[in-house]
């Protein structure tokens, strides 16, 4: 059965219209759009899962936060009261914002790695794995083999396996620039990293002269998971948890648009190296503006400074979880596969599990989201190799690890009826999966070509024909 639902911990106060097409309507929206989701206008969809990222509702105190902000190009307020509260929370002495993640990326990869070295990752995102290639050097991906059985109950699925590290690190002498740690691993399913395995991992690197980078988009999360599974910190604040995990780290990148609660915003943090502060500050000037703003508002900071704090309140990261794990309990109930235990930004649907008919090279993951657009007008995204994209030396298509269907849950917007939605699109979808095509694409652009890729369905035809 289900388990309980956890109510918010907060009152709504104000609401957004929503509307839900016909499923003819749906039908020929997703064929205008090329049967790309990220081409679909966001009026046009019911329930928005496509991304976590920027799409929080934003709490009382923060946009009360919006009007306060100081707008002064140079040393504003907002900047120096961000800046402590990632100084106190983090313990790094650096804290430098950016307009968001992928700009944090751009800052500073360039400025660790370039052509012929290699990074290592528990597993790279996008964004993360494309800034590396496009600084010059190629991604290694190093998650433990536990991650790959979408049904294992392994506690922490995200974590890097270090026996392979240091394979790697011996594979490729003189090559590797850095190691990323990306908490929670979102490629793998939205699971957690444990403290243990950042602590042996933060050991290697230092062993072999390796800077230690966390892509600390879903810090807090990732900080509540510690707390819940690993017994060493089950009596420790998520607070204390997030500053020892840092501990072990040399510099992050973050999207504060995840754990941050805010629609815009990123950062980059350097605990201790001043060569490296100076040239983090010369691309931030050239790429962001001017230090004390890097490409935010004074308004964006306040609500950044804020959101950090919320963040990190029990309460809401035990509703923010559990409401994940309530949605993961309905497909239980009906054998839909997914990447257990549930991950705390969003449910990864196994595609390939639910739809075995449809082959790598015509994207079970992407074929999926197409499917919960036309059946209930959800939006969702592929986490596959249509996402994974081509090897850049030799342009042929790359095989993921994973074939998901990422329901990324916006913090603080839907509530269990949407939830419950959600399930019965899948549930009637998983009942014609044989019917579901898989997919072609027809042009794509060189670089994250998964946002504007044109696409056409191939192979296994619907079972009625789209309208008009």
């Amino acid at each position: 059965m289900p388990i309980t639902y956890v109510p918010e911990p907060f009152r709504i106060k104000m609401v957004e219209t929503i509307r839900l097409l016909t499923r003819e309507e749906r039908a020929r929206k997703i064929r205008e759009a090329h049967h790309n989701v990220f081409n679909l206008r966001a009026e046009d969809v019911y329930i928005d899962l496509l991304t976590d990222s920027g799409t929080s509702a934003m709490s009382a105190e923060q946009w009360s936060g919006v009007m306060r902000g100081d707008e002064a190009y140079a040393g504003a307020r907002s900047y120096f009261r961000l800046l402590d509260t990632g100084r106190a929370l983090f313990g790094y002495e650096y804290v430098q914002p950016v307009h968001q993640g992928r700009a944090a990326e751009k800052v500073l990869f360039p400025l660790l790695m370039g052509p012929g070295q290699v990074a290592i990752s528990n597993m790279f995102f996008d964004t993360t794995r494309a800034h590396v290639e496009l600084a010059g050097a190629r991604t290694l991906d190093c998650v433990v083999p536990e991650a790959r059985d979408t049904r294992a109950q392994v506690p922490f699925k995200g974590n890097m396996d270090t026996a392979q590290l240091e394979r790697l690190i011996a594979e490729h002498p003189g090559q590797v620039a850095a190691v990323v740690m990306t908490i929670t691993n979102n490629s793998a399913g939205g699971q957690p990293v444990s403290l243990w395995n950042m602590r042996d991992t933060a050991e290697i690197c230092r062993r072999h002269g390796l800077p230690l980078v966390i892509d600390a988009a879903r810090f807090a999360e990732n900080a509540y998971f510690i707390q819940q599974r690993e017994a060493e910190y089950r009596d420790w604040s998520v607070r204390d948890i997030v500053r020892e995990f840092f501990r072990y780290g040399d510099a992050f990148t973050m999207s504060a648009k995840k754990d941050a609660l805010v629609n815009m915003g990123g950062l980059i943090g350097v605990k201790s190296d001043p060569a490296l502060v100076q040239r983090v500050k010369g691309n931030t000037i050239a790429f962001e503006g001017f230090t004390s703003y890097g490409g935010l508002s004074g308004r964006d900071l306040e609500a950044l400074a804020t959101g950090l704090e919320e963040g990190l309140d029990e309460t809401y990261l035990r509703y923010r979880t559990g409401q994940v794990a309530y949605l993961a309990s309905i497909l239980d109930e009906h054998g839909i596969p997914y990447q257990s235990p549930p991950g705390g930004h969003g449910l990864f649907i196994d595609a390939q599990a639910m739809l075995p008919h449809i082959p790598y090279t015509q994207f079970p993951g992407q074929a999926l989201a197409v499917e919960l657009y036309v059946e209930a007008g959800i939006r969702t995204c592929d986490i596959g190799s249509f996402m994974l994209g081509n090897n850049p030396d030799t342009g042929e298509q790359l095989r993921a690890d994973f074939e998901f269907t990422r329901l990324a849950v916006p913090r603080r917007v839907y509530t269990q009826a949407h939830l419950d939605v959600i399930a019965g699109a899948l549930i009637a979808i998983q009942a014609r999966a044989a019917q579901v095509p898989g997919y072609r694409i027809t042009w794509e652009p060189p670089v994250l070509r998964h946002f504007q890729a044109e696409l056409e369905p191939v192979g296994v035809p619907h079972a009625a024909p789209l309208p008009g």
